[in-house]
């Protein structure tokens, strides 16, 4: 076990034992026991890359994650990010990042990826990015496709966050490997470990504790809850992208620059 990392883990450990997190670890028996892997994961939450990555640990596996590069920029988290070595991702130059990836691939590493890019706010699977498939045929490793479900109501985008005491349960469950040809077609490989993914999702969520009450704006529309709808929550994100947008060019354009 590395240092860092494994500092890391316990800390985060007892994190969670503190706040009662209730974890539910299905198919962790799935994560491969030696060489690389594309890990796939849902994006619902701000944690959601610390939560996956308890699903190796049975298995004495440790995960990079590609992060946003602004999290590598940080006092605290930069030194804890790279000591873990997970990979910085700068989406003005993404080339870089996605050759690092590929390297610890084929270096026996899992590799974590968000195939949505960002917290999907409907709680619903977004369009897939293709990604992580084609690092999975470039490397010539398995997608291993990993549901979250419950890691909404710890802290997720427009919502308060609760990381105190809260007993929230959190399902985690691990998909078998999907073998990638080397040959594959990218959209074809995403469209099939998206359908994974997607029954993956509903029997966790058929497994979790009903949600009532205040709890529904954790919910999907489409289960009776009163998140946004996936149509709704793509206009959110577009618009938000769009205001970046803006204030990029404007900051750009701003006097003295």
């Amino acid at each position: 076990m590395e240092p860092v990392y494994s500092s890391v883990i316990g800390f985060a450990r007892a994190v969670f034992a503190m706040q009662g997190l209730k974890f539910t670890i299905v198919g962790d028996e799935n994560v491969p026991r030696a060489g690389g892997a594309v890990m796939t994961v849902n994006h619902t939450g701000y944690m959601d890359f610390a939560y996956a990555g308890l699903a190796a640990q049975p298995s004495g596996r440790l995960v990079r994650f590609m992060a946003k590069d602004g999290v590598f920029a940080h006092p605290v988290s930069g030194p804890l990010m790279r000591g873990m070595h997970h990979i910085p991702v700068d989406r003005t130059a993404g080339a870089a990042s996605y050759a690092a990836a590929v390297d610890a691939l084929r270096a026996g590493e899992i590799v974590g990826v968000f195939p949505e890019a960002t917290i999907s706010r409907s709680f619903e699977l977004k369009e897939f990015k293709t990604g992580a498939a084609r690092m999975a045929i470039e490397a010539g490793v398995p997608i291993l496709p990993v549901v979250l479900w419950g890691s909404q109501r710890v802290w997720t985008k427009g919502h308060p966050r609760h990381l105190g005491r809260t007993n929230v349960p959190i399902i985690i469950h691990v998909g078998e490997p999907i073998p990638v040809a080397p040959d594959a077609d990218p959209d074809e490989v995403t469209r099939q470990y998206k359908g994974v993914m997607a029954d993956l999702l509903a029997v966790a969520r058929a497994a979790y504790e009903p949600l009532t009450g205040a709890n529904l704006r954790y919910l999907p529309a489409s289960m009776g809850g009163t998140a946004p709808s996936l149509a709704e929550a793509t206009r959110l994100d577009e618009a938000e992208a769009a205001e970046r947008r803006r204030r990029a060019d404007e900051s750009r354009s701003a006097p003295g620059r």
